[in-house]
């Protein structure tokens, strides 16, 4: 099971926002029971300080990587501020986290804005609702003051949500979407854009370093070249508006084996696996020798040491993502591959490149010039 956003449409009277942003497993069946989760995150306690770094005008941000399931940073809202903690995701466009009246159990998990003790806090009649393949939420629209470590995004619309389901174990309060305006669906101004429009960095670029295990960061304004070797590759967008670039084909062996006549690839920090259409998904899954169990596929933890490395070539550039990445083991020690059909329906052959990808290649996205960067990461 794997938690899938889709992307629809809105109407007049209220957003429907359903965003391309993609989770491996539930939380709660990949741990198998609640109580691991809370175990982890006892015995990996966010020790990172509060505040980023800043140096030559680049904000570094630290991020938690929670069991290679996802990667989340905090953040504040209000005056005083008040913290969160949400995934960065270059997937979608939208802010929003859990109101205080929220009477959800799931909203009872996670911190709850409490708009009345914000000095700056500011609503709006507008509202939203965002349905997820494992979830859903929907609340109103309001506007404050936005912190991400140093830099300050004020009168910053965000979405408070009032009603949300299935997001009971995800550890998590929200999300905060890094894709362009055009991608966003209720009308706002995305944070990354209102940071760039009161000239909080001089360079209109961020980038991810997504580490296995410490050291994970976002970084605003600049790249800190510390975090990759070589040199960037630089990739132009399709079109402006989309973190979506063109992949030339995808190898193993030297042979063909998925997007054979170039494909659409979306660099999505926000989803964990790599996904794809269903029949090449399936023929990969048969070709590294993965069974099926239920919905899920399944393969000796040994295939580590044997299997060769798949192969994304992105603009003439070779992308190996060897076994060791592209298999993992779960919480009961048994072995499945990262590669997942994609269940929303394209016109085109498009591949999601998630946090398996990103792990191994630092990621840069860069507004100014509708382009993303890729070189190996440290």
């Amino acid at each position: 099971m794997k938690w899938l956003v889709l992307l629809g449409l809105l109407t007049s009277s209220e957003c429907i926002v359903i965003i391309p942003l993609t989770k491996v497993k539930t939380m709660r069946k990949t741990l198998s029971e609640k109580n691991m989760l809370n175990n982890f995150l006892k015995e990996q306690a966010y020790r990172l300080s509060q505040i980023s770094s800043r140096g030559s005008n680049i904000t570094i941000h630290p991020l938690r990587n929670i069991m290679d399931m996802v990667y989340v940073g905090k953040i504040t809202i209000g005056t005083p501020p008040q913290e969160f903690q949400v995934v960065f995701d270059t997937g979608s466009s939208e802010l929003w986290v859990p109101s205080v009246f929220c009477p959800s159990s799931a909203c009872s998990t996670h911190i709850r804005f409490r708009h009345l003790e914000s000095s700056t806090f500011r609503p709006t009649q507008k509202t939203f609702s965002i349905t997820y393949g494992s979830g859903s939420t929907k609340g109103f629209l309001a506007y404050d003051t936005v912190r991400i470590g140093d830099l300050l995004s004020t009168d910053q619309e965000f979405g408070l949500s009032m009603e949300e389901h299935g997001f009971e174990d995800l550890p998590f309060d929200g999300v905060l979407g890094l894709n362009y305006p055009d991608i966003s669906f209720i009308t706002t101004i995305p944070i990354f854009d209102n940071l760039k429009n009161q000239g909080a960095f001089s360079e209109p670029v961020f980038a991810f370093y997504l580490g296995k295990v410490k050291g994970s960061v976002v970084m605003f304004g600049g790249v800190d070249h510390h975090y990759y070797k070589g040199e960037l590759n630089w990739v132009p967008l399709i079109h402006a508006g989309d973190w979506s670039v063109h992949m030339d084909r995808i190898s193993m062996k030297r042979k063909v084996i998925a997007c054979s006549g170039g494909c659409e690839a979306l660099v999505d920090t926000g989803t964990s696996l790599i996904l794809g259409p269903r029949r090449l998904v399936n023929n990969i899954q048969k070709l590294i020798g993965a069974t099926p169990q239920g919905s899920e596929h399944y393969i000796s933890c040994f295939a580590v040491y044997t299997l060769p490395s798949i192969i994304f070539t992105i603009n003439g550039i070779n992308y190996p993502v060897p076994a060791r990445a592209y298999i993992h083991k779960d919480s009961r020690g048994h072995c499945y591959p990262t590669f997942k059909e994609n269940t929303v329906s394209t016109s085109t052959e498009t591949w999601i490149l998630g946090d398996v990808f990103l792990r191994l290649y630092f990621s840069v996205f860069d507004r100014g010039n509708d382009r993303i960067g890729l070189a190996q990461a440290v």
